[in-house]
């Protein structure tokens, strides 16, 4: 008995894109044509596609399919590959749902930082972006005291920042800046690791620096910087060092 391709594709529950694209990656013969043109499988294209379609369920990758020929068998090397590939994408599925449950617990946005969910409620949505270039730059046990920092730190410094207006007059800036500097002293205290973060990198400290002061620049105002500036020199100046103007420490500016 011959089939056309809908009909094979039915017969081993899947499409008919999805024969020709295992046609076009070479793991499936062309059968031969009727004389209308029309495709005619056979049992044996009926097989090889099955043997397909069940690698495929186990999760082996086509290209790996490819590999090993039309009738070569798969490894048992490749099949503990797989195993280790499938367990690892339990895994982040496993977080992706659990972090889903705290988005729709908290009625947190879809892109929240990863572990902030709970936290982005509180946020603006520059620290919010902020958070989001952080987790690229630095390692887990830095994000987690992040999360901590944001925890604590206080609602009233936070809403008078994130309302700072570009042209807030001097003495505005510098009432604030005194009370933003006070939660970067406690930061400093609790974290000392903030004055010196290099063990901390996910990258190197010249590509993190940059990055760093690229997005706090694109991300507040200039009256939010000034103030950002003037608590860094505050801060330093409150825990005996010296100020320094740029600052060696990247800064985790209080959210």
């Amino acid at each position: 008995m011959a089939w056309s391709t809908r009909e094979l594709g039915e017969l081993a529950g899947t499409t008919v894109n999805t024969i020709r694209h295992y046609h076009r990656l070479g793991l499936l013969a062309e059968p031969e044509r009727r004389l209308n043109g029309y495709k005619q499988y056979e049992i044996r294209h009926l097989i090889r596609l099955l043997r397909i379609r069940r690698l495929v369920e186990l999760g082996v990758p086509l290209a790996r399919i490819g590999a090993m020929g039309a009738d070569a068998g798969i490894t048992p090397e490749t099949l503990r590959q797989v195993d280790a590939d499938l367990a690892a994408e339990s895994e982040r599925l496993a977080r992706a749902r659990s972090d889903i449950a705290v988005i729709l617990r908290d009625g947190a946005p879809a892109d929240a930082p990863a572990g902030f969910e709970s936290l982005t409620p509180r946020l603006s949505a520059s620290d919010t972006s902020l958070i989001h270039i952080y987790s690229q730059l630095y390692d887990e046990e830095a994000l987690d005291d992040l999360r901590r920092m944001v925890e604590t730190d206080t609602g009233a410094v936070n809403g008078d920042f994130d309302s700072l207006a570009p042209d807030a007059g001097e003495e505005v800036r510098h009432n604030l800046a005194e009370r933003v500097a006070s939660s970067l002293v406690q930061h400093l205290i609790d974290y000392p690791w903030l004055s010196d973060p290099v063990r901390h990198l996910s990258n190197n400290a010249h590509v993190t620096r940059q990055t760093f002061v690229d997005a706090v620049v694109a991300l507040y105002n200039p009256a939010q910087l000034d103030v950002l500036k003037r608590a860094g020199v505050l801060a330093q100046q409150r825990r005996g060092r010296s100020p320094v103007a740029d600052s060696r420490n990247d800064r985790v500016r209080p959210a």
